[in-house]
C-alpha cells in the first residue's frame, strides 16, 4: 500500500517538512518513491508548495494520505 505523508527535515526547533509518497511499511524517514510538495510551518504566507498533478496521479492510483496531509490537501488543493 502506498501512502502520502510528511517527512521532517530542518534543524532543531526549525522544522521543515517534505510531502513524500512512500510505501506504508517503510520507516517515516526512510526510502520514499517521490517528493510531491513541501510544508514550512514557520512561514505565514506560501507555506505549502504542492505538485498538484503528481498528487492527483497518486491519489487516483490508490495512495492514501495521512491525517495531516489530508488536512493540508483540503486547504490548498482546488479539487481535493
Amino acid at each position: 500500500m502506498v501512502t502520502i505523508r510528511l517527512t521532517r527535515r530542518g534543524a532543531k526547533k526549525r522544522p521543515f517538512y517534505r510531502i513524500n509518497v512512500a510505501e506504508k511499511e517503510r520507516a517515516c524517514s526512510g526510502k520514499f518513491i517521490e517528493t510531491v510538495g513541501t510544508f514550512n510551518p514557520l512561514l505565514k504566507e506560501n507555506q505549502v508548495n504542492l505538485k498538484q498533478d503528481r498528487i492527483q496521479y497518486w491519489l487516483s492510483n490508490g495512495a492514501k494520505p495521512s491525517q495531516t496531509v489530508k488536512i493540508l490537501l483540503n486547504k490548498h488543493l482546488k479539487t481535493a
